[in-house]
């Protein structure tokens, strides 16, 4: 509709101008001391007008000349950045589908073509290293970190992760460091550094990181747990000569973990072994009270402490564990840390009768040799290796 609107005003105004024309009879005269001209007023009004047309439309060409070589500049650039998009989509693409070959190539083709340079220098880096191309990663890394220096955040998070998976862990550590100068706190880069530190056996870091993380709910709640008893258990082990270290380091551990079962188990063998009966008693007392677990159970028969108080607290739960040998085989030990041989022998053959082993054998074969009664203990020594060979 728009076309035929335009059609029929423009042929209106010619109909206008033709009625206006034959009805002028004008005449315009032009004398100069040489000349004398004369025409009609319609011609010079053409011609007036036909002058202005082409004037104009001089003054438009050399317009276009003299913008000619930057309009030329200006396509070729639109067709450079074109292409370059082009392949940065298509490195892109690559990567996420695994044609690294492909990625690396086009990759390069855009970095060539100066399309993004941070975006496009990382994902060549990320397809050359998993082509194993470390030279080629190592270019796509510097030229990144030359055309794209505000991209630093970016480049260092890359580069980390792929030295953690080269398992240069100290290197690795080293760019994170660098990366935390420039954005602390960065979550992607704690979870990646504790990983590094996990690796590197930087047990105190790992703690600290481990806070921070679950701070911001970044990783898993079962995870962070599953490492932080890994620290634990590692800084338990190796404070494992020195009892006051040993004890200072329980003592800061959250309730939650001193009534974890792994660590408890890991730490009192330690204690009693650095001479810290007291204090391994009275922890692994304080689980048995909280979780019921018959490891912990054997464990209290390795503690001497005050034998008559223990055997007293055993007695007590046997009440609630009476068919638990574990419990009945520790209160043997017991009385024979206090000579009541008879009570001793008693509980070793209750535990014998809910759960018959080689060490309960073996147990009671030394408490009725010690008592003079050679026969019954040769058939319980001849049991205990019985059961051993049985098992084998």
């Amino acid at each position: 509709m728009r076309w035929l609107f335009w059609s029929l005003l423009i042929l209106g105004l010619a109909i206008g101008v033709s009625l206006l024309a034959g009805e002028n009879t004008g005449y315009v005269l032009i004398k100069t001391p040489t000349y004398r001209i004369e025409t009609s007023l319609n011609f010079l009004i053409i011609l007036i007008s036909l002058s202005f047309i082409c004037l104009h439309l001089a003054l438009r060409l050399f317009n276009y000349t003299r913008h000619l070589p930057a309009t030329v500049r200006a396509y070729k650039e639109s067709l450079r950045k074109k292409a370059g998009h082009q392949a940065l989509l298509q490195s892109l693409h690559a990567l996420v589908e695994g044609r690294y070959e492909l990625a690396e190539k086009t990759a390069s083709k855009a970095l060539s073509l100066g399309e993004d340079a941070g975006l496009t220098a990382l994902i060549g880096a990320r397809a050359a290293h998993k082509l194993g191309r470390k030279t080629r990663r190592d270019y796509f890394l510097s030229e990144a970190e030359h055309l794209a220096p505000k991209a630093a955040v970016a480049r260092l998070l890359t580069q980390s992760e792929m030295l953690l998976d080269d398992q240069q862990y100290q290197l690795a550590l080293t760019i994170l460091q660098r990366l935390a100068a420039i954005e602390p706190n960065h979550q992607q880069a704690l979870s990646m550094e504790l990983k590094v530190q996990t690796r590197l056996k930087n047990w105190e870091r790992v703690l600290t990181i481990l806070k921070s993380l679950e701070k911001n709910d970044v990783i898993e709640t079962l995870k962070i747990k599953e490492i932080r008893l890994q620290a634990h258990l590692a800084l338990i082990k190796r404070y494992a000569h020195d009892a006051v270290s040993l004890n200072t380091y329980w003592k800061k551990l959250s309730e939650e973990d001193q009534f974890n079962e792994r660590l408890v188990l890991t730490a009192v063998p330690l204690l009693i072994e650095a001479g810290a009966h007291d204090e391994a008693a009275k922890i692994v007392e304080m689980n048995l009270t909280k979780n019921w677990s018959g490891a912990l159970v054997r464990l209290l028969g390795s503690v001497t402490t005050d034998p008559s108080k223990q055997l007293q607290q055993a007695e007590y739960w046997l009440m609630n564990h009476p068919q638990d040998a574990d419990l009945l085989e520790t209160l043997g030990m017991l009385c024979v840390h206090l000579q009541l041989w008879g009570k001793a022998e008693s509980y070793y053959d209750a535990s014998l009768s809910v759960e018959p082993s080689a060490t309960r054998h073996l147990a009671l074969a030394k408490l009725l040799e010690q008592k003079g009664q050679l026969t019954a203990a040769n058939q319980h020594y001849r049991a205990s290796t019985n059961f051993v060979a049985d098992l084998h």
